[in-house]
């Protein structure tokens, strides 16, 4: 049971006895009629939810609002202040439960996210985003996000991987430019990435966000925190190769401020199977990390500029090879429209085609067709391009402000005889 701070003592939080928060995430796996029991799941999620008292859950694919709605009526007594994140076709899938107030909420769609015509897949219909409620947690205001980035559906070959970069990139410049002011920040949610990917290293790397798998002083879970495993009912085992133990792509990330610190004193995770219940709470594992609030005069947890400069070069290559792919689908579109509207042509031209009325329209309905869909794609790829240019005109601002910090650190070591900082003739701005 946690334990109010004593109001004298707000805004200093007493070291002898922190105040503690629980933080949960889930992926629900809620897809209606194609996820497996899923409206026996929801209720296993509530009952959980209700049974353990978090103080914050972080909820990702609830992709039904009724089925967020049965989850607000059954939690009205545990986490009475909710939120849910509405966006794209069939909704963000995000949901937020409290046992705080929450003040005010924000919501940003991810700019690519994926292709309307990959119907397999259908990323792109669940307009994946990053939700941020701002929370009353002891009189301390919380940055809290949660979020979902896109999948990936092939390790060897991910052709989604320019669109999770960008992805990663909006994250976290969303979460610095809306955390200023912040006394706690607590981000989680599927990112659909593992530890060491270079969209991870990026959102971490300038954000300043911590791992709580990896900084805690205590875990009990899947091996390696994985929450994807191959021991789970649900998992489709292709989807873990060639991990064939299981993989980590769920994460819940913290960071606190000058005026309180965060550290996580527990962490743990679902493992598969659920005692006296037929089958898991979902295909993905939950995560559950107890965090105390400690005194800190300055908690800030940025990498050095090496590392931030590496990660954003690694980005900006990968987002110029995804522009470059993404020109070439456009050139694609751009010959299947002129194709299309020339054979249009010589349908319709009495003099070169002496076809039956039922055969010339037919053919002119298939050349309607491509023209149209050629049209479609044309502007869908030349969105797609501008996003990608946006992205990486800011990366290189950003390249270019870390150059600048590195090479007035060098600059700043060494001095001129009489005091003043020698200038830095060897920087060069990165073009």
């Amino acid at each position: 049971m946690q334990e109010p701070v004593k109001p004298e003592l707000r805004g200093t939080m007493a070291t002898e006895r922190p105040s503690r928060l629980r933080v949960f995430s889930l992926n629900c796996w809620g897809i209606r009629f194609l996820s497996q029991h899923c409206a026996q799941r929801y209720e296993m999620i509530g009952e959980l939810l209700d049974r353990e008292q978090h103080d914050i859950a972080l909820l990702q694919e609830v992709w039904s609002e009724n089925d967020f709605l049965f989850l607000k009526g059954k939690l009205s007594s545990s986490h009475p202040y909710t939120h849910y994140f509405k966006s794209g076709v069939i909704g963000s899938g995000l949901a937020v439960f409290s046992k705080h107030r929450i003040q005010d909420a924000l919501l940003y769609q991810y700019s690519l996210n994926g292709y309307p015509y990959m119907l397999r897949h259908g990323d792109w219909f669940g307009g994946k985003a990053v939700g941020l409620v701002i929370v009353d947690v002891f009189g301390l205001k919380a940055h809290v996000y949660v979020t979902h980035l896109h999948a990936e559906y092939s390790r060897a070959q991910d052709e989604y991987l320019p669109h999770r970069i960008v992805q990663s990139w909006e994250l976290l410049q969303f979460v610095r430019h809306t955390s200023c002011g912040a006394d706690l920040v607590i981000l989680g949610g599927d990112l659909n990435m593992h530890p060491q990917d270079l969209g991870n290293r990026l959102l971490r790397s300038h954000t300043g966000l911590r791992d709580c798998y990896t900084e805690n002083d205590m875990f009990d879970g899947c091996d390696d925190g994985h929450t994807l495993i191959a021991d789970n009912h649900f998992t489709k085992k292709q989807d873990l190769i060639p991990f064939e133990k299981g993989i980590r792509i769920d994460y819940i990330l913290i960071k606190g401020s000058h005026r309180v610190n965060m550290k996580c004193e527990s962490l743990s995770t679902t493992k598969g199977s659920v005692s006296d219940k037929p089958f898991p709470y979902s295909d993905h594992e939950a995560l559950t990390a107890d965090l105390a609030l400690l005194r800190s005069e300055d908690s800030r947890n940025a990498l050095p500029v090496s590392e931030r400069m590496e990660a954003v070069s690694e980005a900006r290559a990968v987002v110029k090879e995804g522009l470059c792919l993404t020109e070439a689908l456009r050139d694609k579109a751009l010959r299947l429209m002129c194709g299309a509207l020339l054979l249009l042509l010589l349908v319709f031209l009495p003099c070169l085609c002496h076809c039956s009325f039922t055969t010339t329209g037919f053919l002119g309905a298939v050349c309607m067709g491509a023209l149209l869909s050629g049209a479609l794609l044309y502007l869908l790829f030349t969105t797609h391009i501008k996003v990608l240019k946006e992205t990486e005109d800011q990366m290189l601002l950003t390249s270019n402000e870390l150059h600048a910090k590195l090479a007035g650190c060098r600059v700043s070591g060494s001095s001129s005889s009489d005091g003043s900082p020698e200038p830095s003739s060897s920087f060069k701005r990165e073009e």
